[in-house]
């Protein structure tokens, strides 16, 4: 393949990404802060700027051992826009420097316990609960190397940009010459000759090369090790002392691998995500919050979009997304049922089943156990169509619980917003 269709191979699976992770509706991406992700790094050799941890003034003996020229203080949250953000106590900036180190503590003290506000928060921001103190280091030049798993090569590619510390996104479509993708054999593994090429493509010179390509060599070794999906390095920089550093790095996780990495996935972060979705993860089933007030159960991604769209359609508006999946158990149902009474915005429940794979009497046993377990309050509406169907509506039936029935999902609709009133 030449290099200029390897550039626009690059450039389309850069445009590509979050469109993908996008429809990828039961995928649960382990998040990592900065510090975690460094700590990975330096475990496997890849050269880091050196930091502490600190979580208040109480931490302040965690920097005696820690002297360096100059002190860089971030603010540790899943947001990027940190150093431009301010604080909910009027402080400004999630990142800072000084050469002074009696000024750390007075720094964390200030973001500690606040909430950081940035262009990819919340509009209240995000607690920030830890900061990372570490070395400023001279940075002479920025360049860009992330390890990702592609589907096109059935294995992983390496993609390397000399524009590093930019959006790579806008370098590959403004100018996909400066993208290079080189595919790794998932049997053999990187080569040393990939690895200098890849170092001259981004512009390494003299025995800065080899100093690269050594860096490159240990990031997919750990890309392997650790099951990551992605390692992103933004940038991997060049130092005026001749070194050359991971400065900042996002990593990706196979979630399949969470029974070989379970020190790694005890570490996920959850400080941006719903409370009702981390249980919702706990039962394997797939929530997402939304804002109207009929909350929806359903089996399949694509029937529970059907639903929203159909319930909006009839002037009402969804609380929810719940998909209880194709092997669901009663369990299931009435953890689900519980999720949903959770929200106190919800005041009706849709259900809106087919059973294909699904049992249908198993959702009519998990509805009756629901509903009597937690004593439901709001109105309840039941569409249920397939595999056992007939056995479901004679369990419903005959449970004596006010529920609502309906032959098709339009009036099911009609029915959860008209008891709405």
């Amino acid at each position: 393949m030449t290099s200029l269709a390897l550039s626009k191979l690059s450039a389309k699976l850069l445009a590509r990404k979050p469109f993908l992770q996008s429809l990828n509706l039961s995928a649960r991406h382990l998040n990592l802060l900065e510090y975690q992700s460094k700590k990975l790094l330096a475990e496997s050799g890849v050269a880091i700027q050196a930091f502490r941890v600190l979580e208040g003034k109480k931490d302040e003996s965690v920097l005696q051992d820690f002297n360096v020229n100059e002190y860089v203080v971030k603010a540790q949250i899943l947001a990027g826009g940190r150093g431009k953000g301010h604080f909910d106590n009027g402080f400004k900036g999630g990142v800072h420097i000084t050469k002074d180190r009696s000024q750390v503590i007075p720094l964390v003290e200030k973001m500690v316990g606040h909430r950081l506000i940035t262009k990819q928060t919340p509009k209240d921001g995000i607690m920030v609960k830890k900061v990372m103190v570490a070395d400023s280091i001279n940075i002479v030049r920025e360049t860009y190397l992330s390890i990702v798993m592609d589907r096109e090569h059935n294995g992983p590619v390496l993609i390397a940009s000399p524009a590093g510390g930019m959006d790579i996104e806008a370098v590959a479509e403004e100018t996909p010459d400066k993208i290079k993708t080189i595919p790794v054999s998932v049997v053999d593994g990187i080569t040393h000759a990939q690895a200098e090429e890849v170092a001259r493509f981004l512009e390494f010179k003299g025995e800065l090369v080899q100093k690269a390509a050594a860096e490159i060599e240990k990031l997919y070794h750990l890309f392997v090790k650790v099951d990551a999906t992605q390692i992103e390095i933004n940038p991997l920089a060049e130092t005026d002392d001749g070194r050359v550093i991971s400065v900042d790095a996002k990593l990706n996780f196979d979630d399949n691998a969470q029974f070989r990495q379970k020190d790694i996935f005890a570490m996920d972060v959850h400080e941006d995500t719903d409370p009702k979705e981390i249980e919702a993860h706990k039962y394997n089933l797939n929530y997402i919050a939304m804002e109207g007030n009929i909350g929806c159960l359903v089996n399949g991604a694509g029937l529970a979009m059907a639903t929203m769209d159909i319930i909006k359609l009839n002037g009402g508006s969804p609380a929810n997304f719940l998909d209880v999946g194709g092997n669901v158990k009663e369990e299931q149902v009435l953890k689900a049922f519980q999720i949903l009474t959770s929200d106190p915005n919800v005041k009706a429940i849709l259900v809106n089943v087919f059973g294909g794979i699904v049992n249908c009497a198993t959702i009519a046993n998990g509805i009756v156990n629901a509903t009597k377990t937690i004593g439901l309050k709001v109105p309840l509406v039941v569409r249920l169509e397939g595999t056992n169907v007939d056995a479901a509506k004679k369990i419903l039936k005959e449970s004596g619980l006010k529920i609502e029935s309906a032959h098709d999902l339009d009036e099911a609709a009609k029915k959860a917003v008209k008891v709405l009133g």
